[in-house]
């Protein structure tokens, strides 16, 4: 037998992989930023709690409603074209949030890095697959593609905790708007624009529908604090029911919907939804308001926090890693299940050290990342694996949005239940991972994901 050696890769596919995969990290790296550093923020911007719960919210609406369609946008519109806006747009909402005189100014430039995001995130893959010929080099500029997204996350505490000692916590945007300039500038010369053969045409009023059901339901859920059967609450929740059931009539007729909700009769996809939707709300949005609860509650610094966040997500990124060398099992319900058990322990072992040394919660962060990895690395084989090829994209943008969805539900409950506890952050993160595996079970037990010999 004879084989045939691969062609090295060219200096252009580095180029437009280091690009994408740059854009990546800095995405991410500020969706999480704010998180360690919102004690400061809120009281130099006069936030009140309501819009602080949006400052940490405002990037994730942003992408949860533009998820699903941007796509369809850089399809249409073309890739390159729609990434560099994308770079670009994410830039200036930086210079926005360091200029920002007031906290909603603030929330409304974090919502623009979501769209922006949204952007970014949805044309790099296609740039990245259109660059690298089909083959193992592409698969592993997939997956380095991929890492970018866990290691932005990982870094974005630290990188907002090193620009708070420097100047400030606006130091941090005006150092990442400048590095995204840059790729904006870099990006258009070394990317090739592409569009699909057969592009979708894009659903507006669905994604109108989307976006007011969602700001409906976390005006709702954020006015809980103030309590939960107040008209102030329950109104907007019931307006955002009435808008997401409308979302859901407009889907089911247009030509070209969205999301084709026959998916959903598909137990893999719909444990896939779920599971996503439960990870942002039991795991990603308790995790993400925890730094701010220790800080107000325990006295900690934001450098002590941006440690113990570092370490949950780096330990995510490494699982992530591990699994891309493991091999797939047809039981990726109960390995979602495990996922949400071991997050649920590793929060329980840090409720143990809460009032400790700050070094005695890295165990426990470090359990709840191998179950938030697990959990992450079984989620798009459920969304993707079981769904027809040319529905793959739709799936993972469902998968995706329901994750960003779940992550401002989880932060707007726990930040109503526990703005400045936390221990009783960690109580609601291990009582909403026992309710989301519970509640998962009996789609865990039917679901069987085919794999490849």
């Amino acid at each position: 037998m004879t084989t045939t050696a691969e062609a090295p890769i060219g200096r252009r596919e580095q180029l437009v992989l280091a690009v994408v995969s740059a854009a990546t990290l800095l995405t991410l790296a500020d969706y999480t930023a704010p998180a360690v550093v919102l004690p400061t923020l809120a009281a130099e911007l006069h936030a009140t709690a309501t819009a602080q719960v949006w400052v940490l919210n405002g990037i994730t609406f942003g992408l949860a409603v533009l998820l699903l369609s941007a796509g369809s946008v850089a399809d249409d519109y073309g890739r390159r074209r729609v990434f560099v806006g994308g770079v670009a747009g994410l830039s200036l909402a930086m210079v926005a949030s360091a200029l920002a005189p007031t906290a909603w100014v603030f929330v409304g430039a974090r919502v623009v890095q979501g769209v922006a995001g949204a952007a970014i995130l949805t044309a790099g893959p296609g740039l990245v697959a259109d660059a690298f010929p089909p083959g193992p080099h592409r698969i592993r500029a997939a997956a380095t593609w991929g890492s970018m997204i866990g290691l932005g996350i990982a870094i974005g505490p630290l990188l907002a905790v090193a620009g708070g000692h420097v100047g400030g916590w606006r130091t941090f945007y005006w150092g990442a708007a400048a590095v995204g300039l840059v790729l904006a500038v870099a990006s258009r010369p070394v990317l090739r624009e592409s569009r699909a053969e057969r592009p979708r045409p894009i659903d507006w009023l669905g994604v109108v529908l989307l976006g007011a059901a969602l700001a409906a339901l976390l005006v709702g859920v954020t006015n809980g604090r103030t309590g939960w059967l107040r008209a102030a609450t329950v109104l907007p929740i019931v307006l955002a029911l009435v808008l997401f059931g409308l979302f859901a009539l407009r889907e089911t007729r247009a030509g070209q919907p969205m999301i084709d909700l026959t998916l959903f009769r598909r137990p893999p996809f719909l444990l896939a939804t779920l599971g996503a939707l439960a990870t942002g709300v039991a795991v990603i949005g308790p995790m993400t308001f925890l730094p701010t609860a220790l800080q107000r509650g325990s006295g900690w610094t934001s450098a002590h926090t941006a440690v113990l966040a570092f370490v949950w997500a780096f330990t995510i990124f490494l699982v992530g890693l591990a699994a891309r060398r493991m091999r797939a099992t047809e039981h990726g319900g109960l390995e979602l299940g495990a996922g949400f058990v071991l997050s649920a322990a590793g929060s329980v072992l840090a409720l143990l050290t809460v009032g400790h040394a700050w070094g005695w919660m890295l165990p426990g962060m470090a359990v709840a990342g191998i179950g938030a990895g697990l959990i992450n690395a079984t989620l798009p084989r459920l969304a993707v694996g079981t769904v027809p090829p040319d529905r793959s994209a739709m799936g993972s943008g469902a998968n995706n949005t329901a994750r960003y969805v779940g992550s401002a539900l989880g932060v707007a409950v726990t930040a109503s239940l526990a703005p400045a506890r936390p221990a009783e952050a960690l109580v609601v993160g291990v009582v909403l991972c026992a309710v989301a595996a519970l509640a998962l079970t009996p789609l865990t037990v039917r679901t069987r994901v085919l794999v490849p010999a």
